[in-house]
C-alpha cells in the first residue's frame, strides 16, 4: 500500500469539536487541488485502469447529466492550474488527459481529486445513477447503484427516518449556482484511500481521514451532484 497524505487539513476543517452542518460553498469551490494532487491522481489512474468495474458506474439515462458535470468542471479548472486546450486538458501534474464525452465520469476521475456521484429524482427520492468512486470509505459502488438515499445509508446507525427526511429536503432544496458543503472526520488505522470495506477497526489510529463533501445542482439536467474530496493526515 502506498501511503498518500496531505500535509494538513484545510483551515475550515480544523479545530471544531462538533462537526458543522451544511454551509454555503463558493460557486467554484466544489473542486479543489491540494498538495497531494499528484500522488492521489496516480492512485486514481491505477484504480481506473485495474478496477474499473469497482470505481465506475453510469446508467444510460444519466449520460447527459454526467456530460453536464464534466462541462461545468471544465469551466472552472483553468482557475485551479489546469490548461483546457481543445480536446484535452493539461493537469497541474503535467499529465495530458483526453476529453471523452462518451465516458465523462472516467474523464473526470482522471482530472480531479474528487469522487463524483450523480443523484436524480425518481418519485419522492433521489437515486444514485452514476459515480466515479475511487476512494470509498466503507461502501461499495455496485451495491448502491440505482438505490435511493435511504437505502444507500442503511448501514449508518444514526441515519434514522428523521435524518433521512432532512437529507432529502436538502437535496430537494439545493439551487443552481448555490452549492453547499459539509465535512466529516474519522480516525483510521491505515491510510489506504480505496477502502470499500474498512480494513481494520483495531490497533493504533495513526491517521485521520476527512471528507469534504459538496452538493450542487446541474442547471439543465436538474441532477444533484455529490462530490467527495478525501483528505488523509497523520495524527
Amino acid at each position: 500500500m502506498t501511503v498518500i497524505l496531505q500535509n494538513a487539513l484545510p483551515d475550515e476543517m480544523l479545530g471544531q469539536k462538533a462537526l458543522p452542518g451544511v454551509a454555503p460553498c463558493g460557486v467554484d469551490d466544489w473542486l479543489r487541488v491540494d498538495d497531494a494532487y499528484a500522488a492521489q491522481m496516480a492512485e486514481r489512474e491505477r484504480l481506473l485502469a485495474e478496477k474499473p468495474d469497482a470505481v465506475l458506474a453510469l446508467e444510460v439515462g444519466a449520460l447527459p447529466a454526467a456530460r453536464e458535470v464534466l462541462e461545468e468542471a471544465l469551466a472552472i479548472l483553468p482557475q485551479k492550474g489546469f490548461e483546457v486546450a481543445g480536446k484535452h486538458v493539461i493537469c497541474p501534474d503535467t499529465r495530458k488527459v483526453d476529453l471523452d464525452w462518451d465516458a465523462p465520469l472516467e474523464t473526470l476521475g482522471r482530472l480531479v481529486q474528487e469522487d463524483i456521484c450523480i443523484l436524480q429524482k425518481r418519485g419522492t427520492e433521489h437515486v444514485l445513477t452514476g459515480a466515479v468512486l475511487c476512494f470509498p470509505a466503507n461502501w461499495r459502488l455496485a451495491e448502491k447503484m440505482g438505490h435511493p438515499l435511504t437505502t444507500i445509508h442503511d448501514p449508518v446507525d444514526e441515519y434514522d427516518q428523521n435524518i433521512a427526511r432532512r437529507v432529502q429536503r436538502l437535496f430537494d432544496g439545493v439551487r443552481v449556482g448555490l452549492p453547499l458543503w459539509r465535512f466529516n472526520r474519522l480516525p483510521y488505522v491505515d491510510a489506504d484511500l480505496h477502502q470499500p470495506l474498512r480494513k481494520s477497526r483495531t490497533g493504533a489510529h495513526r491517521y485521520l481521514r476527512s471528507e469534504r463533501q459538496c452538493i450542487l445542482r446541474m442547471p439543465r439536467s436538474d441532477a444533484v451532484i455529490f462530490t467527495i474530496h478525501t483528505y488523509t493526515v497523520a495524527q
